[in-house]
């Protein structure tokens, strides 16, 4: 793994159970794999179990957008690439992209924003400065990167025309 690519630390594949009325994987999955692949990246910058149980420090998502480009079906394998658009002391903003089935083929994208909180008060609280210097070393190389055309997008019709 390059360390200007994003990190490759996810993947599962489709369970029998995820899948809806139309044949496909049922939108709320998706969100459960980005869901894990976040879990995987926070295992992997320091704020695993083990951290959350010592400090009472964790991450909550404030905001997140799914975009669905590929049905995914049943069996299917998935892989989730992730890099951080950008991190501060209290808050991060990642990007998951989605590869399905053998041809890895791009099916879905997510992007979130997480704040670092203190679970015994509840409220936002610094990053560590081991796991900042961590996000911020990932931004770093990931900002190398194209950035990925769905970052930033908000839901809207296109502009309307006149009497539309």
């Amino acid at each position: 793994m390059s360390a200007d690519a994003p990190l490759s630390l996810h993947h599962e594949a489709v369970d029998p159970a995820w899948i809806d009325y139309n044949g496909h994987m049922n939108l709320a999955y998706y969100v459960l794999v980005f869901d894990h692949a976040t879990d995987a990246l926070m295992d992997h910058v320091g704020l695993d179990a083990a951290y959350r149980a010592r400090t009472d420090g964790s991450l909550f998502v404030v905001e997140s957008h799914v975009t669905y480009g590929d049905e995914v079906m049943q069996g299917e394998d998935m892989a989730i690439a992730t890099r951080i658009l950008d991190v501060d002391h209290k808050r991060l903003r990642l990007f998951h992209e989605m590869a399905a089935g053998a041809d890895r083929r791009p099916a879905a994208t997510n992007e979130l924003m997480i704040l670092h909180v203190d679970l015994s008060t509840r409220r936002t609280a610094p990053f560590p400065d081991t796991v900042l210097n961590r996000l911020q070393n990932l931004q770093e190389s990931h900002a190398r990167l194209t950035p990925p055309p769905q970052a930033g997008r908000g839901i809207s019709f296109a502009t309307r025309r006149a009497g539309a």
